[in-house]
């Protein structure tokens, strides 16, 4: 794996190094620098996302396991910085997010399990997202292959998205767990608890349909919030676009980085796919990679503080934990489930007992 994903770094850092060089390096410094006092508001626009997207995870926990809102806010500008800045496949920071959930008192069931119905509910939103802007595409500029690639791409997320889903349901918990009795190869495993935990929370998250809804709502205005970079920063460089090109723009563009998802950064993938999009409205390429470099002085200055964030919260000291809401079943411990999801116990002091059985799992 780790082969792979240096293989693919330097696979974008190579396309990158060419589309600059074609584009010719004194042009695109003159674009960004153009750019101006535009680049701080787009560095603003993406922290304002970002919360946002906090303000999404926050609002899908029961009330009386929710951690506050200042640490959801603040642990999705840690996912963030670990996604965006570290080869992780842009998902490595979501599970970091989950654990250190439980050091703020959230039940492992719980943290675990809104880590996912987040996932979720921001990869239906971004695939509506993208369904928005093929439209708008083809209104526009008509049918042309642009449209046809990511009417293609769509036809084979629309698949993945329901599978995606339907693990977290009662199919996938039967799949998951028949898989872990195969491998385990013992019935003192108590780490088949854990799995029973996580689905039993995510069926009572994804039970409240209202509380979902309102996270699949504030996740769709977020990416919205998301043109703002696009129409702000080509308005400062000289290349106005009207809101409907700004939305068809960062629609792909989003698309296609999350197509990329296996090389660190979508180096390569978000400038080829930028330079292709804006092309559409007559921009240039050296305004486009321009785009992409403001881009990512956001990925920079809003990720960093999450990095740091991250350190200090790994060195703090764990809350008392919320006590859990009822469960439909007995003997499910919420306590089991951190370990499975990120090798860790977060934080808290375990009996003897507890921590032989733990031993026996490994």
């Amino acid at each position: 794996m780790k082969r792979l994903t240096t293989l693919a770094l330097i696979a974008g850092l190579c396309t990158v190094v060419g589309l600059f060089l074609s584009s010719g390096l004194e042009d695109v410094a003159a674009a960004v620098v153009s750019a101006g006092w535009g680049a701080l508001i787009v560095v603003v626009a993406r922290g304002v996302a970002v919360a946002w997207a906090g303000l999404g995870w926050f609002v899908i926990f029961p009330k009386a396991t929710r951690p506050t809102l200042r640490d959801c806010l603040t642990l999705r500008f840690v996912r963030e910085g670990i996604n965006t800045l570290l080869p992780v496949a842009q998902v490595g920071g979501d599970f970091v997010g989950a654990r250190l959930l439980t050091k703020r008192g959230v039940p492992g069931g719980i943290a675990g399990a809104s880590m996912f119905v987040d996932l979720m509910t921001q990869a239906v939103t971004q695939f509506l997202f993208t369904v928005a802007g093929v439209i708008l595409l083809a209104w526009i500029a008509g049918d042309g292959p642009i449209v046809r690639t990511v009417t293609g791409g769509l036809a084979l997320a629309a698949p993945a998205l329901g599978a995606f889903y339907l693990i977290q349901r009662r199919s996938g918990h039967k799949v998951i767990q028949a898989l872990v009795s195969r491998f385990a190869g013992s019935r003192e495993w108590r780490a088949l608890g854990a799995i029973d935990v996580l689905y039993d929370s995510l069926k009572r998250l994804y039970g409240h349909r209202g509380r979902v809804a309102g996270g699949l709502g504030i996740h769709l205005i977020g990416w919205f919030i998301g043109t703002v970079e696009v129409y702000v920063a080509l308005h400062f460089m000289g290349y106005p676009v009207s809101i409907v090109e700004a939305v068809v723009i960062e629609s792909l563009a989003q698309a296609v980085r999350g197509a990329a998802f296996a090389v660190p950064g979508a180096l390569g993938a978000q400038e080829g796919g930028l330079i292709a999009l804006c092309a559409i409205f007559g921009i240039p390429a050296e305004a486009a990679l321009a785009l992409s470099l403001v881009k990512r002085l956001a990925d920079l200055l809003v990720g960093v503080p999450g990095l740091f964030a991250w350190h200090a919260l790994e060195g703090s000291k764990p809350d008392p934990v919320m006590a859990p809401e009822p469960q439909s079943e007995p003997g499910l411990r919420h306590d089991l489930l951190v370990p499975v999801l990120a090798n860790d116990l977060g934080g808290r002091p375990r009996t003897e007992p507890q921590l032989g059985e733990l031993k026996k799992c490994a």
